[in-house]
């Protein structure tokens, strides 16, 4: 597919507005040469009225003496070679001067006070012509004709109109230079605006300045400045995560060098097992912490919100508990799941999100409540998965409650729960190896990523109660899944419906 050439804006608006500036030059040019015209005929009609005028009054005061008194003043008056005037004084039957040939009819005929003006043809060219009839006491009445050449008024009208062209070509040719003034400058904050994007760097993303920006361009220096932002805020952020997941994973691998340094150097098999021991454990740390930061990075916004399906809260509930039973059991921990919304235990809870996060999530949880039941209720642990639905401002939500009965968090830290690489010194105290702090902020960002929520309660018996929220599909959606088969599932044993 071809690729459509770049507009340029200085180029359109140099066009947009030379060529109706030009445009309007050249209506004013016609309609000046127009007006000149219609003024050239009225002036040389009257003025060749006048001058028929002006021989019939001599005429009239002649009086008998007129054929022999006018001849020489017409002759005087209409010898200018410059004029191209021609006369013609007959009474009808003689001729008393000028050019017998003139016609005494012709078209385009006028009345001008005592005139009449009209065109003819004499000597194969086109003039104009005045006539001016004076009355006789005996005999016909006397005609008097100035005539005049067409072209001449031509000639008038042109020099009206270079007249009139030459201050508006001057004003034309001002108004293109002020048009490329005034579009150069209103776009040179574009240019500099283009100068200030091109100085900034990955490590210096600072906003534009935008004092000198006009008013039209403000949403856009806005919107980059908000995007400016973001970008720095994103980049902030993923140098702070790569700093933070470096110096996580140098500990584990930190274990991982000593204790095999410790293996290869060790003489005695128990030593040797001993150190092997520890360094699965520390590899173990290390691959989990790497999961982790995978998981983390994962839950950034992107594309996995392009990946979002419908997912059956309840179902995926009740399957990751379920994944975490034989964990649970070596540590004594009863792993229970419960269901309050529904007495039957068969509608879905269905919600739109990337089922691998949502699951994560679940997981992290009971991860987090498996850690640390144990050191404070030995043999009498329990974990209990309780999903239900409920309304916020009315939006339909699914809950997935994670309660257990441990020590619970300190109200002094409960603030910094979410927060990545965070660990409580108290947690450490108890003998709970504690991770890498970031089970929790996985929970958060995943959540955030799908619209939802998760805080963090002191369960009324004791322990922790972590609350999860999510948004539920519409319900045009949900009467469509409600077709597919529902998977049993089985009653709980301690004190609610359900049990994994």
């Amino acid at each position: 597919m071809p690729q459509l050439a770049a507009n340029s804006l200085r180029r359109t608006l140099l066009r947009r507005l030379a060529a109706p500036l030009s445009l309007l030059a050249l209506m004013s040019g016609l309609i000046a040469y127009w007006l000149a015209w219609q003024y050239t005929q009225h002036v040389v009609d009257r003025s060749l009225a006048d001058l028929a005028t002006a021989i019939s009054k001599q005429i009239q005061i002649a009086g008998p003496n007129a054929k022999v008194t006018v001849p020489p003043l017409a002759q005087a008056m209409f010898s200018d070679p410059v004029e191209h005037l021609v006369y013609r004084i007959s009474n009808g039957e003689t001729e008393i001067a000028g050019d017998h040939n003139l016609p005494l009819q012709g078209t385009s005929v006028r009345r001008m006070h005592y005139a009449y003006v009209f065109e003819t043809q004499h000597q194969g060219v086109t003039v104009r012509v005045a006539q001016v009839r004076v009355d006789q006491p005996t005999g016909n009445p006397i005609v008097v004709e100035v005539g005049q050449p067409v072209h001449h008024r031509f000639r008038i009208a042109a020099e009206f109109l270079v007249a009139i062209m030459m201050p508006l070509l001057l004003l034309l040719l001002a108004g293109w230079v002020i048009v490329w003034r005034v579009v150069n400058q209103q776009l040179n904050p574009l240019t500099d605006l283009a100068d200030s994007l091109n100085r900034q760097t990955h490590t210096s993303l600072e906003p534009v300045d935008e004092t000198y920006v006009p008013v039209e361009i403000r949403p856009l220096t806005g919107a980059l400045n908000a995007l400016l932002g973001r970008l720095k805020t994103a980049l902030d952020g993923q140098r702070k995560f790569i700093a933070d997941a470096a110096h996580q994973l140098r500990t584990p691998l930190t274990a991982v060098k000593l204790h095999a340094e410790q293996a290869a150097v060790a003489r005695d098999p128990q030593q040797t097992l001993a150190a092997v021991r520890e360094l699965r454990a520390a590899a173990d740390r290390a691959v989990r912490l790497s999961n982790q930061l995978l998981s983390l990075a994962r839950a950034e916004p992107g594309e996995q919100a392009a990946r979002f399906v419908n997912v059956d809260m309840a179902a995926l509930a009740f399957d990751t508990g379920a994944e975490w039973v034989p964990r649970a059991l070596t540590f004594h921990v009863d792993l229970g799941f419960q269901r309050l919304d529904d007495p039957s235990n068969g509608h879905p809870l269905m919600a739109r999100g990337n089922p691998v996060l949502l699951h994560e999530v679940i997981a992290n949880l009971l991860d987090n409540a498996l850690k640390y039941v144990p050191p404070s209720r030995f043999d009498g642990g329990r974990i209990t998965v309780t999903v239900s639905q409920t309304v916020i401002d009315e939006l339909r939500m699914a809950e997935i409650v994670v309660e257990d009965n441990g020590p619970g968090v300190p109200r002094n830290q409960q603030a910094d729960l979410f927060k990545r690489f965070f660990r409580g010194d108290g947690q450490t105290d108890a003998g709970v190896d504690s991770g890498a702090g970031l089970g929790l902020a996985i929970v958060h960002d995943i959540m955030v990523l799908h619209h939802g929520s998760v805080h963090y309660e002191d369960a009324p018996e004791g322990g922790a109660r972590f609350i999860v929220r999510i948004p539920l599909v519409s319900v045009s959606v949900l009467s469509e899944v409600e077709a597919e088969p529902r998977r049993p599932v089985k009653k709980s044993a301690h004190s609610a419906p359900m049990d994994i």
